[in-house]
């Protein structure tokens, strides 16, 4: 009898250790059913929920990061976002007021004014501030030859030992690292040269930035003076410190191109370090780095308008992401990990920007 007891015992212990089991089992399935209604639910709410957009992105490489930023804002909104697609200032402009394109990170301004088309606020916005006058530009100059020559302005390269030191190809001029064609910069160091009447003096190496700083670079390493047009935020600032390495010089005379007039003050830089004179006639107003996008666009992306108003990148962190280009991280994964490192650094913050542009959409 008490064999029999035992086994029923042993038998209902069974049962009831499979019905918990079951029931468990249930309880998970139930827990994770849940879960993913939840998960399903936040993304249906996203605002960007089945929509796509295509960005712009600058040719210069140091714009590189900013496209990917702002487009991975937009992805954690929930759009689709397309392969941006590289193009000039100029081209860049009229395709965004044609709405073949909706935005890019990459604005300067004023450098860019001469390329806005006509009535262009009727189809563009300026939809908000990455940096806000941080872009200084102009032209550097190794300190020792600062030194060496007393140069204080382009002038100085009139005079024929100043161009024989900085004439790497034999052609009797001063060799000055410039910009590409289709650049903003380009058409101000060509009004410089007008203006100035320096074409006999100085030579323009106008092919791939990047490649003629390095060049000019490899130059300073080996003990020979380089002449460079850059600006911030920039890694050549990283590599060649002004104060240090460099020196900002001037330009002869403030003269303001068609459309600066009354910009002249602008133009001068008072307490930036690493100058030959404080102040400083650089040439150039001091640009904000602006986000732009498609009007019709943004009137119908209230999250996007709000996050877009709200991000903004420090200068310095810029210039410290386009070092490491420079050093080699310079492909696509390379710069998605660095959004991520930047996005961990700045989490709340981000979080916030978030919050504030899905709430916008909720309106």
């Amino acid at each position: 009898m008490k064999k029999v007891l035992l086994l029923l015992g042993i038998v209902c212990l069974f049962l009831f250790i499979g019905c918990g089991q079951e029931e468990e089992a249930k309880q998970k399935e139930t827990g994770e059913a849940a879960k993913q209604e939840v998960t399903e639910t936040a993304e249906a709410e996203l605002p960007g929920k089945g929509k796509t957009i295509t960005p712009g992105c600058a040719t210069w490489t140091t714009g590189f990061f900013l496209e990917a930023l702002y487009s991975r804002a937009c992805e954690t909104l929930g759009y689709e976002v397309d392969d941006p697609k590289k193009l000039g200032a100029p081209i860049f402009y009229r395709s965004l007021a044609a709405g073949d394109l909706d935005f890019w990170a990459n604005g300067w301004f004023p450098l860019h004014d001469e390329f806005l088309p006509t009535n262009w606020e009727e189809r563009i916005v300026m939809a908000g501030t990455v940096v806000r006058a941080g872009a200084v530009q102009g032209y550097l100059v190794s300190k020792k030859a600062v030194e060496k020559y007393d140069i204080k302005s382009l002038d100085d390269f009139r005079r024929e030992e100043v161009k024989e030191a900085f004439d790497a190809n034999g052609d009797g001029k001063a060799d000055l690292v410039a910009c590409p064609p289709g650049w903003g910069c380009e058409k101000t160091i060509k009004f410089h040269m007008n203006t100035y009447d320096l074409w006999d003096h100085i030579n323009l190496i106008k092919a791939g930035y990047s490649a003629g700083m390095a060049d000019a670079l490899a130059r300073y390493n080996e003990g020979e003076p380089v002449f460079f047009y850059t600006w911030t935020p920039n890694w050549t600032v990283y590599k060649l410190k002004p104060g240090e390495d460099v020196m900002w010089i001037n330009v002869p005379k403030i003269v303001p191109k068609k459309g600066q007039k009354g910009l002249e003050d602008a133009m001068i830089a008072k307490g930036l370090t690493g100058t030959v004179t404080d102040p400083c006639k650089m040439g150039y107003v001091a640009n904000d780095i602006r986000v732009v996008a498609n009007k019709n666009f943004l009137q119908k992306n209230p999250a996007i308008e709000t996050m877009f108003s709200l991000m903004s990148v420090p200068f310095s962190e810029i210039a410290e992401q386009n070092n490491k280009m420079f050093e080699g991280e310079d492909s696509k994964k390379d710069i998605e990990r660095h959004v991520d490192e930047w996005i961990e650094e700045n989490q709340d913050k981000w979080n916030a920007w978030l919050s504030a542009a899905k709430a916008a959409a909720a309106k």
